[in-house]
């Protein structure tokens, strides 16, 4: 094989043709090399060793890779990287590339950033949304107390006053809504509801027209007499009773226990009489199991009490 020929700088024995700038490279590319030995670096250098021993390692790597350097080169690499030449140095303040280097990875760090930037924006429009929704909250309990609830109460007292038939149910609405204006006129937000609440009540009560019947039917108790707590030589007599309606159909009543002020809704419920009372349907449905004289009484449309056709005394239980 032909040998190759000598390039004509080194034939004719000239110096290199660009001296400077292929010294130039080699000394930059010895940095490089020192610089990624890391561990080269920090035993060498860290040690305290002469620049002979760091420039004779570094001969070793050159010439490993089958490459040639002069002393020249490899002690221009040895001051340059003493001098933290060829290292770049970035310009500018570190806040400055800071945003630079968030721009340029701006997908990783963007939900970082909203939420930081949320963050801000919670403490810039917290006050402001504070005060729209503390104006607002106050604008609704304005309309409220000067607006809706005198027009629900009105309208309520109104409806019922409108169902009442006897004097008792007038004046327990007309006290409601007396109840009710007072408290709107402290701004009591609560107590006028309340007071609406209880008009309504008594409304559905005047509209309900039912018959007050004695329960007689297989398995069921038709009354039930009591020991009071307080007094064991007594007794309290029930009979157990039922609100239907025109068409049969049992109405829920809500009902006050005596024996221990808990309100219930319920179907049937014990109605308080008379001994004398009790003995009179005791005997009825003692003849044939069947109470024949099965009313108690009677509630009409626009009462708020039955009309009793047999004697009856104040209380009611729910449970026996």
């Amino acid at each position: 094989m032909t040998e190759e020929a000598p390039r004509p700088a080194e034939a004719a024995g000239d110096p290199p043709v660009q001296p400077e700038m292929d010294e130039l490279i080699m000394a930059m590319d010895a940095v490089d090399t020192l610089r990624h030995e890391d561990a080269l670096v920090l035993r060498e250098l860290g040690q305290g060793e002469r620049d002979a021993a760091l420039k004779r390692r570094l001969r070793e790597l050159y010439e490993s890779q089958g490459l040639v350097v002069t002393d020249q080169i490899l002690d221009e690499g040895i001051k340059s990287l003493r001098e933290d030449r060829f290292a770049y140095h970035p310009e500018g303040s570190w806040f400055s590339r800071g945003l630079a280097r968030i721009w340029i990875k701006r997908a990783k760090y963007g939900s970082i950033l909203a939420v930081i930037f949320g963050i801000t924006g919670v403490g810039a429009g917290g006050n402001a949304y504070y005060s729209y929704s503390t104006a607002q909250q106050a604008e609704t309990v304005r309309v409220e107390l000067q607006e809706t609830l005198p027009r629900q109460l009105n309208e309520q007292a109104q409806k019922a006053l409108a169902l009442a038939k006897s004097a008792d149910a007038t004046q327990e609405i007309e006290t409601l809504q007396e109840v009710g204006n007072a408290a709107l006129q402290r701004e009591d937000v609560a107590g006028a509801r309340d007071a609406i609440g209880k008009i309504r009540s008594v409304a559905g009560i005047l509209g309900q027209d039912y018959t007050l019947r004695i329960v007689s039917r297989p398995g069921e108790r038709t009354g039930v007499f009591r020991e009071p707590i307080n007094n064991s030589s007594a007794h309290n007599y029930y009979l157990i009773v039922e609100a239907v309606d025109r068409s049969g159909r049992v109405i829920p009543q809500s009902i006050v226990s005596e024996e221990d002020n808990s309100t219930k809704t319920v179907t049937i419920w014990g109605q308080r009489v008379p001994q004398s009372t009790y003995n009179q349907v005791a005997r009825d449905k003692t003849d044939d199991g069947i109470v024949q004289n099965n009313v108690l009484g009677r509630k009409p449309l626009g009462y708020l009490k039955p009309e009793y056709t047999m004697p009856v005394q104040n209380g009611a239980i729910t449970e026996w």
